[in-house]
């Protein structure tokens, strides 16, 4: 177990299994076929039409998000591993994020030029974000 331990909190370790699961997700084909799997899974051939790619385009993508432990494969169809759950999750928290940006670019540039106290800025957060999670991670950098 101590073994263990070290390996997983290895931050080398850490940052290439992250860049492995950033690489896996980085271009539009892989994340629409990610979410296509999240969505309902799917046979090899349904997925390959539905998106367009090559035979060769699909097995790349499914390899590297099989390796990335992202997927797995069960009778024949894929499916979310408990860590591409995750991974799912975290991918809709950005595309929230991405859907306020321009109140986060608010708040940055009042920050900046106003130099707010905490409890202003907290008060600007709750008023401009409706998502909660969001309010949490911004307050929470307070």
């Amino acid at each position: 177990m101590e073994n263990q331990r070290k390996v997983i909190s290895d931050p080398e370790r850490q940052e290439g299994l992250l860049a492995n699961i950033l690489k896996a997700l980085a271009d539009d084909k892989s994340l629409v076929l990610f979410n296509t799997i999240v969505i309902g899974g799917g046979n090899s051939d349904i997925l390959i039409r539905r998106l367009g790619l090559t035979r060769k385009q699909y097995y790349s993508r499914i390899s590297t998000m099989l390796k990335a432990g992202l997927i797995s494969r069960k009778n024949r169809q894929y499916h979310l591993t408990s860590f591409g759950d995750i991974v799912y999750e975290a991918q809709l928290m950005i595309g929230r994020a991405a859907n306020t940006i321009w109140k986060l670019k608010a708040i940055d540039s009042l920050e900046e030029e106003h130099k707010l106290p905490v409890d202003e800025r907290n008060k600007i957060i709750n008023t401009l974000i409706d998502n909660q999670d969001i309010i949490k991670i911004l307050v929470k950098q307070s």
